[in-house]
Order: C-alpha cells, then sequence, then structure tokens
C-alpha cells in the first residue's frame, strides 16, 4: 500500500467477524484413589503419563468441545508452504512482529492473514512471498515504526495538516472501515516537508501504522477466504488540492521514490481502494490513459476525481459519512486521528507552489 505524494498514482499496492479459536490447556487425568494396604508412590508415573499427554496435545491443537483445531491453510497450498518457511525467515530477520501481529505457527489467524497478503503481492509466488516477507521484517526492526508512531513527535510545521486517519465504525449497511487522508494541498514548503527523505518516510510510516493500529490483525478471528476477497484492507484517498501537477521538484521526486519503494515492500496488500481527488481534469485524462497499460486488478483500486465531492458517491453504504468537502454529512477528517506533533517555527511559505 503505497503512500507516495504525487508519483504514487501511478504505482499500485474490516474484518470479518467469526468465532475465535484457541488453544486450551492439556487437562490432566484424574487422581485413582488405591485401597490396597501401603500403596508405592506413583508420582514418577503419573508425571510421565501427564507429560504425555501434553505432549499429544500440542500436535493435535483440541479445540473446546473436544475437535482437533486444524491449521489455517491445508496442506500443499502457498500458505501452507510459506508457513513450512517462516521458522527460517524469522531466523533470518532475528525479528517476529509484523504490523501488530507477532508471528507464530499455521494455527495462528493472525499470521496466516499476514503470510496470505505477502503471497498474493507475488501471485501465491512462495519463493518471492519469503524473500519480500524477510525484507519487511528486517525493516521493520531497523526502523521500528510502531515506536516511530508511539514516542515520536514529529515536526508540527513540516507535516502538521497533511494526514489523517478517520474509522467509520461498522453499522446495517457496511463494515468498519477504515481511510487514511494525505492532503497534500495543504503543503507549505516542498523543500521544508519532502527534502529530509528519511525523516518524510518515518512520518508517513507513523501514519500507516496508526492505520494499521485501528485495522488491528492481531484480533481477527477469520482467515482470509482461499481465492476470496481479502476483507482486511484500508481505503487511502490523496487529496491534491491547489497542488501543481505541472512541476515535479526534485525534492517531491527523491521522497515519492523512496516511499513507494519502501511501503510496496512493506505494507503489501492493505490497499482496497485509492482515491486520487481533486485532480485537474487533464490529469483525469492521464488517468484515462493509465487503463490501458495497468492490470485490470490495479486499475481496480485507483480512482482519479476531478472534484473532492464526487468522493461519497464512490463508496455506496458509507459515502455520507464522509466530510461535507468530499460530498458527505460526516465530521472533518482533522476531527480524526494523527500522528503525535511537536510546536515548531513555521518554515518559509514556498513561492514555487
Amino acid at each position: 500500500m503505497s503512500a507516495e505524494p504525487v508519483a504514487a498514482m501511478a504505482a499500485a499496492p474490516e474484518p470479518v467477524p467469526g468465532a475465535e479459536e484457541k488453544k486450551i490447556e492439556a487437562a490432566e487425568a484424574p487422581m485413582q484413589t488405591l485401597t490396597a494396604p501401603a500403596p508405592a508412590p506413583e508420582v514418577p508415573v503419573k508425571e510421565e503419563k501427564k507429560s504425555e499427554a501434553s505432549e499429544t496435545q500440542s500436535k493435535t491443537e483440541p479445540a473446546p468441545g473436544g475437535d482437533v483445531q486444524r491449521p489455517v491453510s491445508p496442506p500443499g497450498t502457498p500458505l501452507s508452504k510459506l508457513f513450512a518457511q517462516l521458522p527460517s525467515v524469522i531466523a533470518d530477520a532475528q525479528y517476529t512482529e509484523m504490523w501488530g501481529v507477532e508471528l507464530t505457527n499455521s494455527f495462528d489467524v493472525p499470521t496466516s492473514i499476514v503470510l496470505e497478503k505477502f503471497l498474493r503481492a507475488n501471485t501465491q509466488d512462495v519463493a518471492k512471498a519469503k524473500a519480500q516477507l524477510s525484507g519487511a521484517l528486517k525493516w521493520r526492526k531497523q526502523t521500528q515504526p510502531r515506536k516511530l508512531l508511539a514516542e515520536t513527535e514529529f515536526n508540527e510545521a513540516k507535516f502538521g495538516g497533511l494526514g489523517f486517519v478517520t474509522v467509520y465504525p461498522k453499522t446495517e449497511s457496511h463494515e468498519k472501515e477504515i481511510v487514511t487522508w494525505n492532503i497534500y494541498g495543504g503543503v507549505k514548503n516542498k523543500q521544508e516537508t519532502f527534502g529530509d527523505v528519511q525523516e518524510f518516510v518515518k512520518w508517513r510510516a507513523a501514519l500507516m501504522e496508526l492505520s494499521l493500529k485501528e485495522l488491528d490483525l492481531a484480533s481477527a478471528t477469520v482467515p482470509i477466504p482461499q481465492n476470496g476477497v481479502d476483507p482486511y484492507r484500508m481505503v487511502q484517498v490523496h487529496d491534491y488540492l491547489d497542488v501543481s501537477f505541472l512541476r515535479m521538484d526534485p525534492a517531491v521526486k527523491a521522497a515519492s521514490k523512496e516511499t513507494i519503494q519502501i511501503f510496496s515492500m512493506a505494507y503489501p496488500e492493505l490497499l482496497k481502494e485509492k482515491f486520487f481527488v481533486n485532480v485537474p481534469l487533464v490529469m483525469g485524462w492521464v488517468f484515462a490513459a493509465m487503463k490501458l497499460f495497468l492490470s485490470a486488478e490495479t486499475v481496480k483500486k485507483f480512482h482519479p476525481l476531478s472534484y473532492g465531492s464526487n468522493l461519497a458517491g464512490e463508496l455506496p453504504g458509507w459515502g455520507q459519512e464522509l466530510p461535507t468537502a468530499y460530498g458527505g454529512k460526516g465530521k472533518d477528517i482533522k476531527e480524526g486521528l494523527t500522528v503525535k506533533y511537536a510546536a515548531a517555527e513555521a518554515p518559509a511559505k514556498d513561492e514555487t507552489k
């Protein structure tokens, strides 16, 4: 799921309720009372039986009610094969956390969701998915994006007002929806915002982690259906109101390129739909031309709109919950969530914007 300011327009990339399956601890065999005189202690034997019972329990993974809990994916599937490679991936990366999920084993639904996303990003190619997963884990170990969200106070003068996350709770008409807003028309000075590429990427990663925190994959209880629609995805909106599309500042281009590369590697298959709003009419024609060259799967996710007020109509069932600026009747995006900011001196106004 890319989150680039401009160049990503040509680049690709809720939970369903269900019964939670839990592993249960092995039950100890009932103690038997012996009536023979002076019986010899049977503690060692009972401990051995208890150990054997526990070992059998761990192999069969009984679920409540006596049924045997089976792996999320049947044998022979790409998912089961990637699960078999997971221990070596973790050993290589020396890291286990992905998007708030601690990667464990084939009985764990959240882990299966993560692995399935990496497989879908690589058309079910296990070797490629394994390589990307390893790279993503190493990046997370080095960057610690969750700590960026929890602990870092970003420069408000550079990034304040540029990114928000809105959560639209589940109703009778729609499932829970999460929208990440990128308001690039609010950039005060392109050099200040995009000049330090690594700083920009860290800010953007923190905003992405805020969205993932709301997606809460760690609490998921239903796996992604095999060959079915992935319900664990989010919507992203890029608003280009007042942004010049005829000039590509070198700083913007560098930040765009770096963000595309990192996010396509570290956050695959988290995008449900991506809208580019307040795009000038001339850019609308460019997007139309793109459809001739992009895959059908990619085209389905990208939606250029010349007017922000048209966005609500693109989201049946919950579009009216959007802010009025986007055609709905809901609250302003600034009333939603965002990352932490530290007050800073405002940068100079960008006269080239």
